[in-house]
């Protein structure tokens, strides 16, 4: 799964990748990004439109749920093309979720320990997102997950789906609504740029004021 991710460098490069504004109230760094909170999101509205940073409640509810439906904040690679809760939003509203990395804990760990993982590089990430209007109007998104490779592995037995550079134009594109299309046209990145190491407790409880610590090794 994917519960907690950081998202510390500048959003506006990262938005520059696939040709999106950002808004200036969404630069600020977060190190600690839970579930249930704003976060930034780049979705493309329609053909002729370009890709736009919007803020997106992490927590997927479509309008037709009427705000009694479950707010999940991940769903599965193998079933979000088929699941009747999520196909419509697949073939029709996907975005992303850009961070630097995300945390896992150690099953069974006393305390429970978190891990970082991001790229050896540092490079940021584009998580496969998908998207849906809620009943007030805002939007409300999950992140996408598959099975937990390379190192990612070695902490929890799911990841994010991360799109490689080649990818992204394609997942974001309004047109590309067949399942087996966004199938052929998506790819995850190479499992051999991912590593992690452990970090601080702190990150158990997201608080106003965390910051670059939370990363260091512990």
């Amino acid at each position: 799964m994917c519960g907690r991710f950081a998202l510390f460098s500048p959003l506006k490069r990262l938005a520059n990748r696939v040709g999106a504004s950002t808004p200036e109230n969404m630069l600020k760094p977060r190190y600690n990004v839970a579930p249930g909170t704003w976060i930034a999101a780049i979705h493309q509205p329609s053909e002729e439109a370009p890709p736009i940073v919007e803020e997106m409640w992490w927590g997927y509810r479509p309008k037709w749920a009427k705000g009694s439906g479950n707010q999940p904040i991940n769903a599965r690679v193998e079933t979000v093309a088929t699941n009747a809760y999520f196909r419509s939003a697949f073939a029709k509203h996907r975005c992303l979720i850009p961070a630097d990395g995300w945390y896992e804990w150690i099953k069974n760990s006393k305390p429970k320990q978190p891990h970082f993982i991001c790229r050896k590089d540092r490079e940021p990430l584009f998580f496969a997102g998908i998207f849906s209007e809620r009943d007030d109007g805002s939007l409300s998104c999950a992140i996408v997950t598959e099975p937990g490779r390379g190192s990612a592995a070695e902490v929890h037995d799911r990841m994010p789906l991360i799109l490689d550079d080649d990818s992204l134009e394609h997942w974001l594109a309004p047109d590309i609504t067949d399942r087996e299309t966004i199938k052929q046209m998506v790819q995850h990145i190479d499992a051999d740029l991912i590593e992690h190491w452990p970090v601080s407790t702190a990150v158990n409880k997201p608080a106003e004021g965390q910051g670059d610590e939370l990363i260091n090794p512990a």
